[in-house]
């Protein structure tokens, strides 16, 4: 076409402006009035600054508020006003991300023709327009896209990806579209409990990250004021309309913890990580009165290694109020063999702590190769009462054995401590894992699991922990007056077992370092 004057300062200015062409030049089906123009909301022109000005973009939208719509109009203004770029939308599922290229497609069809580059290619997963634009509809997986070179990604509705699906993703796609220098991902979703989204969403609020938040509330939609709210909450429940219309990040209902304490947990970055090792803080020790030193106790929770369940271990300060989650481990292809040779170094380094290892099936080998094979002196033992209720036990017996069974009552008991500890302000989680497992740790006729197609493993390591504060024993060596006696008469021996190789907390503080696969800190040359 020949374009008159007019029409080419009106494509400069459109160009200019992607909120002026979405408004001007852009429709959308309404439910009850059919194909009319797209005039955005203040909060839509906000969001397409946000998405215009920024490669990368996180969005928080609140249920029925135009995200998807509003994402679309900016991927179809790229298409229009740029030449050679490859743009993919992606969703959980391939046919709500061609739901969406049809909304894209229905848009170019309104424009006017004088707006329209020419169609080369027009299927139903994908489009090529003839300033070599294109658009590729899939579902979010780790192949969808690969080998693509793209311009954009529209992650929709990421939240509902399982977790599996994102992170294969992240680790495939993302180093390709990060290592661009214009290159763009723009993430949108409502809340669907504490996952993925949820630490991209944080991560991006404390600028852990170069993603730029953005949150979109339900009172910034017309028409939705208290007595909408009311109405809403009156038919959906109070828990529902938090999370489906007020951004909150609560988990599954009839969690084990109350969504009111989980709400406020915040995950922290590690200190240090190495592997599938996570150190939040060093431990803390007394360079001359080591019987001060604080007290750590590690519990663990141990799998086949088959790369289902997972083999984790949480590493508890317990020295004072808060008790505080310091370390953790989490894997899921770590044979029963190999464990103890994780467990040991690391419980060493933490002022050789207290370990109790759970010995349900692989549990049992693992807890024999702590005491037995690595002579570990602090492996907490167990033995049955006359009601056969397991007791923590110290000191010589014939019956007391390495670990603890989890069955109906330990972990009923341990499932009820740790919830009060937590929702009383006396258990600090710092774990991003631990903190998703909590969100889905529900409850299952007369006991708590992981929901359908999530884990609890990290869960168990602190339920063990429940359990474990319950014992008198563990009163005792949390007692500072009793643990200095007891380190008296252990200390020569643990130095005599501590390898040469480990450096001192006080050589930590001075030198860089790094810990290996096995959890040793090392001097770095």
């Amino acid at each position: 076409m020949e374009l008159t004057h007019e029409q080419i300062m009106e494509i400069d200015r459109c160009m200019d402006d992607p909120t002026y062409f979405i408004e001007k030049y852009v429709k959308i089906i309404h439910v009850d009035r059919g194909l009319i123009p797209f005039k955005l909301y203040d909060y839509q022109r906000r969001y397409i600054d946000v998405i215009h000005n920024n490669r990368f973009s996180i969005a928080k939208w609140s249920r029925q508020t135009g995200k998807s719509t509003t994402t679309v109009a900016y991927f179809l203004y790229l298409i229009c006003f740029n030449k050679d770029k490859t743009l993919g939308i992606l969703a959980n599922k391939a046919n709500i991300s061609r739901e969406l290229l049809g909304r894209l497609k229905l848009a170019y069809e309104n424009l006017p023709l004088w707006l329209q580059p020419g169609v080369i290619e027009w299927n139903k997963g994908s489009i090529e327009l003839g300033n070599g634009c294109s658009v590729v509809a899939a579902a979010t997986s780790s192949s969808s896209i690969r080998g693509m070179s793209l311009f954009a990604i529209l992650l929709d509705e990421f939240a509902f990806l399982h977790p599996n699906m994102a992170d294969a993703f992240f680790e495939s796609t993302y180093p390709v579209i990060s290592s661009g220098q214009t290159t763009r991902i723009y993430i949108v979703s409502t809340p669907n409990g504490m996952n993925h989204f949820y630490r991209m969403w944080v991560e991006a609020e404390e600028n852990r990250s170069s993603f730029v938040p953005v949150s979109i509330d339900w009172w910034e939609v017309p028409g939705r004021d208290e007595a909408w709210r009311k109405e809403t909450v009156a038919n959906i429940g109070e828990e529902s309309f938090e999370q489906e219309y007020g951004g909150s990040f609560l988990g599954s209902s009839h969690t084990l913890i109350a969504g009111t304490a989980l709400s406020k947990m915040v995950f922290k970055e590690p200190i240090i990580k190495k592997e599938h090792l996570s150190i939040f803080e060093l431990p803390v020790r007394s360079d001359h009165h080591p019987d001060e030193d604080d007290l750590y106790v590690m519990t663990v929770d141990c799998s086949e290694g088959v790369g289902s369940d997972y083999s984790t271990f949480t590493v508890t300060n317990v020295s004072r109020y808060p008790f505080k989650q310091v370390a953790t481990y989490r894997h899921n292809l770590i044979s029963p063999l190999q464990f103890p040779d994780i467990i040991v170094p690391v419980a060493k380094q933490f002022n050789d702590a207290w370990i109790l290892i759970e010995i349900n099936s692989s549990g049992k080998q693992v807890a024999d190769i702590v005491r037995f094979d690595h002579e570990y002196e602090n492996v907490l033992m167990t033995s049955t009462n006359e009601k056969r209720r397991q007791q923590l036990m110290f000191g010589p017996s014939k019956e007391k054995i390495p670990g603890v069974r989890t069955t109906k009552s330990t972990k009923k008991i341990g499932c009820s401590n740790i919830k009060h500890l937590i929702e009383d302000g006396k258990y600090l989680i710092q774990d991003f894992h631990t903190i998703q497992e909590a969100s889905t740790f529900v409850r299952k006729k007369d006991s708590f699991e992981a929901e359908e197609g999530t884990n609890d493993d990290m869960m168990m390591s602190l339920v063990l922990f429940g359990w474990l504060s319950n014992q008198e024993f563990f009163k005792e060596i949390a007692n500072k007056d009793i643990r200095k006696s007891m380190f008296n008469d252990m200390r020569q021996r643990f130095e005599t077992e501590l390898p040469a190789d480990i450096m001192s907390y006080s050589e930590l503080e001075k030198k860089n370092y790094e810990i290996d696969a096995n959890g040793l800190v090392w001097t770095l040359a």
